[in-house]
């Protein structure tokens, strides 16, 4: 791969981990400023029972500010989300201006309180795994997301699963 593909490659995969982090710390705002003006964002898990896939959220970068905005007054359990994101394939255009990437991403919840008998407070649990399935546009060395899918394994969701994933 040329130098210069090698450094498109490279800002996509920051994109994506400067992403989790911010999302792993409930920054919104600086992961929203990651995203393109028409970014797309779309949670979705495959249903074998219909045969589709099912979308638990979705929304335009607009949609997905209010939405965090709201984040704040919203009755969640506040144990917090940890993202372990490895990237599998970052395939950029011969003309270097738009990526595709696929990751796959797993999510641990720290309880901050038991939950049932099961849970207890100070405990790690899995909270969801899946794949992000990502667009990226590429402009003066920087990959700014352009749409985001995030493909659930799981098809039961749990609270917090408002936030953005």
């Amino acid at each position: 791969m040329q130098a210069n593909g090698h450094d498109k490659t490279a800002a996509v995969r920051d994109s994506i981990y400067r992403a989790a982090l911010a999302l792993d710390d409930q920054r919104w705002q600086d992961w929203l400023e990651l995203c393109a003006p028409e970014f797309h964002y779309k949670i979705t898990s495959f249903s074998p029972e219909i045969n589709k896939d099912m979308i638990y959220l979705q929304g335009t970068r607009k949609e997905m500010d209010n939405l965090v905005r709201m984040l704040p007054k919203h009755n969640t359990d506040h144990s917090p989300l940890h993202r372990h994101t490895s990237v599998y394939t970052i395939d950029v255009s011969e003309d270097g201006k738009t990526a595709q990437a696929v990751s796959s991403v797993v999510f641990y919840q720290n309880m901050l309180d038991g939950n049932n008998s099961h849970i207890e407070a100070g405990e790690t649990r899995l909270f969801l795994a899946g794949r992000y399935v990502d667009t990226f546009a590429i402009e003066d060395g920087a990959a700014k997301f352009v749409d985001r899918e995030v493909k659930l394994d799981n098809r039961r969701l749990d609270k917090g699963s408002h936030w953005p994933l």
